[in-house]
């Protein structure tokens, strides 16, 4: 009995379908590359629904004649591939023949295409993969595709789509990538009359493309990566929690390459902090047959002949970009730093980077000068029994170098000093001075109504015995069940934490003094900003700082800044670092 049977073509769409399109943004990104293929110079990109109901790409190419506007609608067929040969050298960004077909077996589908010549257009009209009709148009040079109904045909796929909101914002990025690859074409992008786009052309000038993908705030940080490629990369201490940020092109086509990513990611290390992603557009530039594009469905992976050659290169463009950085060098516009300032950073950098289980090599107990002379202690070398608060503005009068592994942000302090700021320390000292100017007792306070904390018995005894002594610090919670409890309210400086650090902190505090709870609440808060600190975080902290009470002794007692001057820092300096 004969099991095996051909597939319908209308199915092998739908199947194909499934590949190509997974939502109205694949239909824009496989249109807007159509257009693109076809040599237009303007784009224009309707939508309605988030592009569920309609989407309409617009453009100005060679357009098609009467003959080849019913076949580009049947599967693999295209003018871009005849050979296997050509299959090794793809230059184009379709080739398989295969998403115009795709596209029109899951929606209602109409194309107008004319070629510039024509005096007369073509229409076609397409119904779940069913040619409805095929006739005369407007003789207008280029191509229009209105897809309808997206999934119509296949409710079960319908239901694996996101909210309006969700899919136009998958819609509005997949205009941004072509875009970003060619500046010399015009885009406009409009969502129910309303226009979210409008991007002139302007002749391989990326910045203002660059700027409406990435934002206008990341331009300060943008770094210029060149060799053999040109982009940008945002300096590490502008970064995010997710790649959304990060645009990786191959001769001109958006690719998602771990390999690549990879590559990026070590050329920011390790000024990159742990689990945060980088910022920035890149343009990979190779000879087409050295990379394979027919690896992925949605051609949104490629395969390179020479992996190592490439993601080597990769890091090395993006680390000479970041050792490059005017903030990194502690350069700055009118601000030249002298050959002596330089060395005594780096020396103190190599120093600190050798020092055994400490990235900050601390002055000895009883602070000397350099060549046996004597000078009064400056602000941060006091002991910690002894540390004193610094002169009114101090911190907001200095000027951030860069940062020294995640432990120290290092700064040029007035008169060429070197100041070091230990990160825990700083905002430890921040946050404690916050959590002690409350205006009044059981003042204002942040609704917390977390997810519930599993406690243990013992845990759960400590914190009832310390209820009354956290209603005066702000902070109150109720039982949830058996063995949890719930946050019911914090102080606003504790507002980001979450229950089990909350809980963990007043359990481990030494006592259940007042002041010990508020130090041991500002040590866990210090230890999350550390976790998520950039550069615009540290310089908030400074400001902060200027207004902070050194009154009160943090947890462990360290000390906030390390500040050598630059006598001490020269290479022929006697007295030690470490």
């Amino acid at each position: 009995m004969q099991t095996i049977t051909l597939l319908s073509d209308e199915l092998v769409d739908q199947i194909a379908a499934g590949e190509v399109v997974e939502r109205p943004a694949s239909v824009v990104k496989e249109l807007g590359e159509n257009a693109l293929d076809a040599g237009a110079r303007s784009l224009l990109i309707r939508l309605e629904g988030g592009g569920t109901e309609r989407v309409e790409v617009v453009d100005d190419g060679r357009g098609m004649s009467t003959e080849d506007a019913p076949l580009a609608l049947r599967r693999h067929a295209t003018s871009k591939l005849s050979t296997l040969a050509g299959l090794q050298r793809i230059v184009t960004f379709g080739f398989r023949g295969e998403a115009l077909a795709a596209v029109a077996s899951v929606s209602r589908l109409l194309l107008r295409t004319a070629e510039a010549d024509a005096a007369v257009g073509t229409e076609v009209k397409v119904d779940a993969g069913v040619v409805v009709s095929v006739g005369p148009s407007a003789a207008r040079p280029g191509t229009q595709v209105v897809v309808e109904d997206l999934f119509y045909a296949v409710p079960a796929r319908r239901k694996f789509l996101r909210r309006q909101q969700t899919e136009l914002r998958h819609c509005e990025q997949a205009v941004l990538r072509l875009a970003l690859a060619h500046p010399g074409v015009a885009f406009r992008l409009e969502h129910a009359g309303r226009v979210l786009l409008s991007l002139p052309a302007s002749a391989g000038d990326v910045a203002e493309r660059i700027a409406t993908a990435l934002g206008a705030e990341v331009h300060p940080h943008l770094l210029p990566v060149e060799e053999r490629r040109l982009g940008v990369i945002a300096s590490p201490e502008y970064s995010q929690s997710t790649a959304r940020g990060l645009y990786t092109f191959v001769n001109g086509r958006h690719v998602r390459d771990r390999a690549v990513h990879a590559a990026i990611h070590r050329g920011l290390q390790p000024l990159l902090p742990p689990g945060r992603q980088p910022v920035g557009v890149l343009f990979i530039e190779l000879e087409p047959g050295t990379v394979d594009v027919n690896v992925h469905p949605q051609k949104l992976e490629v395969r390179f002949s020479d992996t190592p050659g490439v993601t080597d290169a990769v890091h090395s463009a993006v680390a000479q970009a970041v050792r490059g950085a005017a903030w990194l060098q502690g350069g700055g516009p009118g601000q030249p730093v002298t050959p002596d300032y330089a060395e005594a950073v780096e020396r103190f950098l190599r120093l600190a980077r050798d020092a055994p289980g400490a990235a900050v090599p601390f002055p000895p107990e009883v602070p000397g000068a350099a060549q046996g002379a004597t000078r009064a202690p400056v602000f941060g070398e006091f002991r910690p029994g002894r540390n004193e608060a610094p002169a009114p503005g101090f911190f907001g009068r200095l000027r951030l170098l860069g940062f020294l592994e995640r432990q120290a942000a290092v700064c040029e302090g007035p008169g060429g000093s070197l100041v070091v700021l230990d990160l825990h320390a700083a905002y430890e000292r921040a946050c404690l001075t916050r959590l002690l100017r409350r205006s009044v007792p059981n003042g204002a306070q942040a609704e917390f109504l977390g997810p519930p904390v599993t406690v243990g018995a013992a845990v759960a005894k400590s914190l009832a015995e310390r209820a009354e002594v956290l209603a005066g610090l702000g902070l109150a919670f109720e039982p949830f069940g058996t063995g949890a409890i719930r946050w019911r309210s914090v102080p606003p400086a504790l507002a980001g934490l979450g229950g089990d650090a909350l809980v963990r902190a007043l359990v481990e505090a030494p006592d259940a003094r007042p002041e010990t709870l508020q130090a041991a609440l500002a040590c866990a808060t210090a230890t999350l900003s550390v976790a998520e600190f950039s550069e615009h975080g540290v310089l908030r902290l400074l400001r902060d700082l200027d207004a902070s009470d050194f009154s009160r002794p943090c947890l462990h007692g360290a000390l906030v800044t390390l500040e050598l001057p630059l006598l001490d820092l020269a290479p022929n300096a006697s007295r030690p670092l470490s």
